[in-house]
This record gives C-alpha cells, structure tokens and sequence, in this order.
C-alpha cells in the first residue's frame, strides 16, 4: 500500500485513514480504490482498532469524486471494472463491523458522495459541498449513489439532486439529513475523534450487532427485521460484555468493555 496516496494514524482504539491526493482534490482511481478497500479491511479487523475515521488531505476536498481524465479513456468492460472496485469498497465501509465515520472537510463530490453515503456517520465541515453531478458527464452514478442516497434522504429528495446534478452546502446537506453534525473546519476533526472516543466507551459486539441490524433493515421487510432484532437483543444476554454492561450499571461504575490501555 502506498504512503503516498493513503496515510494513516493509529491512536487510542480510533484508526483515521485520509486520502492524500491534495493536488487532484483526493479523486479516485483504481490504485486509490483498492489501496482503501484494503485499509478499511485492515482496520476492521485490528481488535485494538474500535472506531475508523475517513477523511482527505488538505482544506479543499474530501474525495472529489472520480478521476475524470482516467475515467475519460474507460471503455464499456474498464468501466465495469471501475464501478464494482467501487461498489467493492462502499461495500466494505458499510458492512463494517466498526463504525465508520466520514470526516468530510471540503468538496464531497460524485464517487466522493458515495463514499460518504457508505459510512454510518458523516460530519462535515462548514465548508463541505454535494453533488451527485454524473448526469452532467451523460452518466450516473456507480458507487452506490441511486440506491443509497435516497434511503438517506428521501426518494423526491434524493432524485431532485441526482437528476440536476447541482451541489448543495454543508448547511442544505445537514437540513435534508445527509450530514449529521456541522463544525467549523479548523475544529472539524478534533470534534470528530472526540465523539469517537465516546463510542469507545460503548460494547464493542453491541455496536457492531447495531450496526448489522440497521444495515440489514434496508434489505429485509420489516416484519423480518423487527424478529432478527428481537433474536439478537435475546443473544447478546450471553455474552460477557452484556453481563458486564448491566453488572457496571448496577453497581454504578462505568462499564469495562475494553483492556485498559
């Protein structure tokens, strides 16, 4: 994996990963697409790992979506392959059994948006930008954006922005649910890495249960959905971070879910 196009840092159980490609505005291409896809995996299987943040270099971009000029050579079969090593790697944020959260510190657009719309929680700064712009380009989107944007934010909601392709601020982007917190930019990740410490302090197999639960809602009929949560409410009474969950709350204490560092 490139240090150059993805950096890293590991402190205290919160894993960030950012996209360091300031000078294309951190634009995805395959090298990228699959360099995260391995750093997502990586990350959710550290057990020392308890919260991923995912964000891009510099004070400009998020991920601005694709690389227009690579993409701009793709033929039909090298343009299959782009969209699933980006449905691949959505995939993987989604499905993750630790939270994912998209620190988003500027212009969130196209493949950029879709990333984002794959993580569970999505904080931006006060400068953030939206768009699904693909139809400018005579394309839709591919990673995601059809499918998950309206389940965010409403089908009208989520159609008015695909099929105009205009870009939407931070402040829109909150009011509509796309975004569930706003901070200034020079305070955005410091905020970000505080409410992930505070999830440390949660069950780590609780999260990830909910986590699961919440993902597979989409995919199921409710009826299905209310019975696989009540089954799995049920199962974690077995486990010995439940046990010491409740135990902690009745002896009030606070819980100890993880190895003391």
């Amino acid at each position: 994996m490139e240090k150059n196009i993805i950096q890293f840092e590991s402190s205290d159980g919160i894993y960030t990963i950012t996209v360091d490609r300031p000078d294309a505005l951190n634009a995805m291409n395959p090298k990228i697409l699959r360099a995260l896809t391995e750093a997502i995996q990586t990350a959710d299987s550290d057990d020392e790992i308890g919260v991923i943040l995912l964000t891009g270099s510099g004070d400009k971009a998020f991920i601005a979506g694709a690389d227009i000029k690579e993409m701009s050579q793709l033929n039909v079969e090298e343009a299959r392959v782009f969209a699933n090593l980006g449905k691949i790697l959505t995939d993987c944020i989604e499905h993750a059994s630790k939270p994912v959260i998209a620190v988003i510190n500027g212009f969130a657009l196209g493949g950029g948006c879709e990333i984002s719309l794959a993580c569970h929680i999505r904080f931006a700064s006060e400068t953030a930008m939206f768009a699904q712009p693909e139809v400018k380009l005579g394309l839709i989107p591919g990673w995601g954006g059809t499918q998950r944007l309206p389940r965010i934010v409403g089908k009208g909601i989520a159609t008015e922005l695909i099929i105009s392709g205009h870009m939407i601020d931070a402040k829109e982007a909150h009011r509509i649910g796309l975004v569930n917190r706003i901070f200034p930019q020079n305070t955005l990740l410091a905020k970000t890495k505080y409410f992930a410490k505070s999830l440390l302090k949660n069950g780590p197999n609780a999260m990830c249960e909910s986590l699961r639960c919440i993902n597979e809602s989409s995919e199921r009929k409710l009826s299905d959905g209310l019975v696989h949560e009540v089954e799995s409410f049920a199962q974690l009474f077995s486990s010995e971070e439940a046990k010491e969950g409740l135990k902690a709350f009745v002896e009030k204490r606070p819980a100890a879910f993880r190895p003391p560092k």
